[in-house]
């Protein structure tokens, strides 16, 4: 994963905020799926640093953190 900085949002993700967040407490995920890529920002944030990954890999991580 690496941390993208000093970037512009892309204007063409669409962001997905996780079921888990809510808008009173501090769990504010958000994830943006793109061509082979998926984004994770704070959604407190929104032009803040984000996680890229490659796709394979987020699927890994999440297979990994859902056991």
């Amino acid at each position: 994963m690496s941390a993208s900085r000093g970037r512009r949002p892309d204007a063409s993700l669409v962001w997905k905020k996780s079921s888990h967040s809510s808008n009173e407490g501090p769990q504010c995920v958000e994830m943006a799926a793109a061509a082979g890529t998926v984004h994770v920002r704070d959604s407190k944030n929104l032009t803040g640093p984000r996680l890229a990954s490659a796709a394979d890999t987020w699927a890994d991580f999440v297979s990994s953190v859902t056991r």
